[in-house]
């Protein structure tokens, strides 16, 4: 079974269209679906109460942040694999669940694919491995993270009895820090022939984009050395001139 888990916060301009999208999925019986939410004010509780699609497990109150009420969710988890899917994003179609669930007939460690961007209207805006310079590894490792997060946490599954508890040292990157945990664990990856999720543009990672690079050096330097990291950050910055340059628009 798969446990997929949303976070939410003050998400009602969002929750909706994720609610929306795990109940045109289908496959009721081979997924649990966990909700976290932060104490929202908003109305994100009214539209959690008439979810179209059953909520197996519901908290909300105060927490720390994302990846505290992340933890959260993990920890509440049942399934044998995990999938966070947060509000506002969705699945890429009403076939993903589909998908997935043959690409976990061999029982993967990790199963990755794409993500299609969107916008705050729900707007494609393009694949992740097309409209940036992160190319999608055909066979990923965790030294593919060398150059930042290569593959979107909502479109990322791993089974459950290897992945860590969330670090809370990082407000922003720490699901850049789990993925190469996950990965270093993992023994059989496996890439999904389809993307796996739509991902709204504009997080906290955006918003706040000179403390998500800091923090992405840290992680990175953490796993792979500073020198190193250093050496990779340039090529991250040459990656993006040359990127913007082809596209004739900025990197991110």
């Amino acid at each position: 079974m798969l446990s997929i888990i949303t976070i939410t916060y003050q998400a009602e301009a969002y929750i909706e269209r994720t609610l929306k999208s795990l109940a045109e999925q289908g496959h009721r019986e081979s997924f649990e679906y966990i909700v976290i939410d932060g104490a929202s004010k908003d109305r994100t509780l009214a539209l959690l109460k008439q979810s179209p699609i059953k909520i197996d497990q519901f908290v909300s109150e105060k927490d720390t942040g994302i990846y505290d009420a992340m933890n959260k969710g993990l920890r509440m988890a049942k399934g044998d694999y995990v999938l966070f899917m947060n509000a506002g994003d969705t699945f890429f179609d009403a076939q993903s669940i589909t998908q997935l669930l043959k690409d976990l007939e061999t029982q993967p460690d990790v199963v990755y694919g794409d993500a299609q961007f969107v916008n705050l209207t729900g707007q494609p805006i393009g694949l992740r491995s097309e409209v940036t310079p992160h190319h999608l590894p055909k066979q990923a490792t965790w030294k593919d993270f060398k150059f930042g997060m290569v593959i979107c946490h909502q479109a990322f599954v791993v089974k459950r009895a290897l992945a860590p508890a969330f670090s809370l040292d990082y407000s922003l990157s720490s699901d850049i820090d789990w993925e190469i945990a996950c990965l270093k664990r993992a023994s059989t990856i496996r890439k999904s022939e389809r993307p796996i999720c739509n991902y709204l543009m504009g997080g906290a990672s955006v918003q706040q984009l000179k403390k998500s690079w800091i923090e992405r050096f840290q992680v990175i330097s953490k796993h792979f050395g500073i020198i190193p990291s250093l050496i990779f950050h340039l090529g991250i910055i040459g990656r993006g001139i040359r990127f913007a340059i082809k596209k004739g628009d900025k990197y991110w």
